[in-house]
């Protein structure tokens, strides 16, 4: 393993640790949802739930997995990293799943790991699809809110704002200086963001190939149908709450809930994104508290929950087919 792999292994690895910590964590903050909302009503709600539609849900969630290994095939493609057969590329690509919880889930830089230990491939060669793959993600959420904004009165507005949002960031992305210039502020901030910067400027030749125009479209699309899969399984398990919501408005409540508690930087945005979806299910969708609270709690073990056993699921696999796999 190469001095930048393995200093970057202890750290980007399996902190089984911290994520339990998480895992402890998020038990806590549901609890305290299902307290504030009385435990008593959450039980009568779910005995007339329809258990069909959770199994849904984690059907369409495993969906948004596929769609976006679509997008990360793409991206090994355009690298020319022609060396990874599909079932290992799979596999590597669920894996990363295993730090979902990471604040921004920049802890799926695991995969470049993984591919260099398998693989070899350099870190700093496959690290900047984790970037692309972000900014792809934020502008397929972000469409997907203005889609799901227009389905309510007053909608205009988010609409607005996340169509200059997405045409924002193109521009940044399309400019070269407008590019180092974030690159530059994301190095000035404190904490982690000092040593990310300079790697991103590493990293930029590779960068600039995969956020080219011309290689936006694809991804932006299946990240659009990605995450569009997500918002269907809550408007899913609301419907097995026989919660009559318009599915405009649970596109809208996910992909919001799902931004900000990516932007904060919050391991797999617990507390933010579950406090932002339960209350606009409230205010906005006037479904009533304990069923808003039953609604969330199901949603996120469908996705975020899920997708970390996945991620375990596939890095034990991994480890089967390749036994020295983070042992030497």
């Amino acid at each position: 393993m190469s001095t930048d792999a393995t200093a970057l292994a202890p750290k980007a690895g399996l902190r089984v640790g911290r994520i339990i910590a998480v895992m402890l964590f998020a038990v806590v903050v549901y609890a305290g949802f299902a307290i504030v909302s009385g435990i008593e009503k959450i039980r009568v709600g779910l005995g007339h739930f329809q258990w069909w539609t959770f199994a849904a849900a984690f059907a369409l969630a495993f969906g948004n997995y596929v769609a976006r290994f679509f997008k990360w095939q793409f991206y090994l493609a355009r690298l020319e990293i022609r060396n990874v057969g599909v079932v290992d590329s799979f596999l590597t690509f669920l894996s990363g799943f295993v730090l979902t919880i990471s604040p921004g889930k920049v802890g799926e830089v695991f995969k470049s790991l993984v591919l260099f230990e398998t693989h070899a491939v350099p870190v700093a060669k496959s690290a900047p699809i984790v970037v692309a793959e972000r900014v792809t993600d934020l502008i397929g959420v972000i469409v997907l809110i203005v889609v799901g904004s227009l389905g309510f009165r007053g909608g205009l507005l988010p609409a607005g704002v996340g169509t200059a949002l997405v045409g924002t960031l193109l521009a940044i992305i399309a400019s070269r200086r407008a590019s180092f210039a974030v690159i530059g502020f994301v190095s000035r901030l404190p904490g982690p963001f000092r040593k990310v910067g300079p790697k991103l400027e590493e990293a930029y030749a590779s960068l600039t190939v995969l956020v080219a125009p011309k290689n936006l479209v694809w991804p932006t699309i299946l990240s659009i149908v990605a995450w569009a899969l997500e918002c269907f399984a809550l408007a899913v398990i609301l419907h097995g709450f026989g919660a009559r919501v318009p599915i405009p408005l649970s596109v809208f409540f996910y992909a919001t809930s799902t931004l900000v508690g990516a932007v904060i930087p919050v391991p797999g945005g617990i507390g933010i994104t579950e406090t932002a979806l339960r209350e606009q299910m409230m205010t906005m969708g006037h479904v009533d508290e304990p069923t808003s609270t039953a609604a969330m709690m199901l949603v996120r073990f469908a996705t975020l929950w899920f997708a970390v056993a996945v991620g375990f699921v596939a890095f034990g696999v991994m480890r089967r087919r390749w036994p020295q796999l983070f042992r030497g």
